[in-house]
């Protein structure tokens, strides 16, 4: 059956009704404001410091010593181009959400003098993020009998491509850049099914096996040489409120987790003033809200198995 063009003459009392809910719906829009940064530009440069914290395993390869320097010296200038304006255009919203000033009040604050500036000091963290990481991939081979080889992990794990991310965002939370971090952490995220909030404090030599389904909460500080398994969830309990019934931020929600604490899958750790002491254990599928001495090993009993033949 032909389309019946007709129909189309519709299509502008369709169109006048979406628009109306801009004028309805003031949240979910951002329009007559400052641009935001842009995903396709923060996922760009995530792709070029992956390029170069582990250089020659994605777009450019043939690189050796000799002609390795060109090539980081090409991807940090045009890092320093992305990350300045999309830095600056962060660190502009922000200051429109804390004071509602408008476009015109804020061509005078020179904001991408604050993105660049930020852009440098992040860029400058670049040699530290790849000695992390090295402790990460060796932590991986270390840890699981079917790594092969450095380079099976860095092309093939989900894991640390999460805890790559994570490095990166981390730097910039500390930085107090606004939003850019969660982008980069849901990016990663959505590749890879492990959530890991750039506000978490994460030692060296940190493996995730498996992955899918880790979640990582904002206040959670783990400290190094720490092992978790698919479906972990370090997390918060119920949030406290104000009089007002607002929730109460910049309060540790998140458990603590000590040195060489492994987390089998499916375990389930919450709250704030939970610590899990070192070289502890954790079963698959335990739920903790609360803290756990040194060297213990905690598991569930398990359940009783009944067989039958099947009719």
């Amino acid at each position: 059956m032909a389309t019946d063009f007709r129909q189309k003459e519709r299509l502008p009392e369709i169109t006048d009704r979406i628009v109306e809910t801009y004028h309805e719906i003031g949240t979910v829009h951002h329009l007559g404001h400052c641009p935001l940064p842009s995903q396709d530009a923060v996922i760009e440069a995530a792709q070029d410091l992956k390029d170069i914290i582990f250089p020659g395993y994605s777009r450019r390869q043939n690189l050796h010593l000799g002609n390795v320097t060109y090539h980081v010296g090409n991807i940090i200038d045009s890092l320093h181009d992305i990350l300045t304006v999309q830095i600056g255009r962060a660190m502009r919203h922000q200051y429109v959400q804390k004071h509602g000033a408008d476009c015109e009040e804020l061509r005078k604050i020179d904001f991408e003098a604050e993105g660049q500036q930020k852009t440098i000091q992040f860029l400058e963290t670049i040699p530290e993020i790849r000695r992390a990481l090295a402790t990460d991939v060796q932590a991986a081979l270390d840890g699981d009998p079917a790594a092969t080889c450095f380079d099976e992990i860095i092309f093939c794990y989900p894991g640390l491509e999460a805890i790559t991310i994570y490095r990166i965002a981390h730097e910039l939370y500390k930085m107090d850049v606004p939003i850019i971090p969660r982008m980069l952490s849901e990016w990663a995220h959505s590749q890879t099914g492990i959530d890991i909030h750039p506000g978490a404090t994460i030692g060296l030599s940190f493996f995730i096996d498996h992955g899918t389904g880790v979640v990582i909460g904002e206040t959670c500080e783990i400290a190094e040489h720490v092992k978790v398994y698919q479906g972990v969830t370090l997390g918060a309990l119920s949030f406290p409120k104000d009089s007002e019934g607002r929730i109460i931020r910049e309060q540790k929600r998140h458990p603590t987790i000590e040195k060489g604490v492994v987390i089998y899958a499916n375990a389930t750790i919450l709250g704030g003033d939970t610590v899990i002491g070192q070289d502890a254990v954790i079963g698959a599928s335990v739920s903790l809200m609360k803290s756990v001495v040194p060297n213990t090993i905690v598991t569930i009993e398990k359940p009783s198995l009944r067989f039958r033949e099947a009719s």
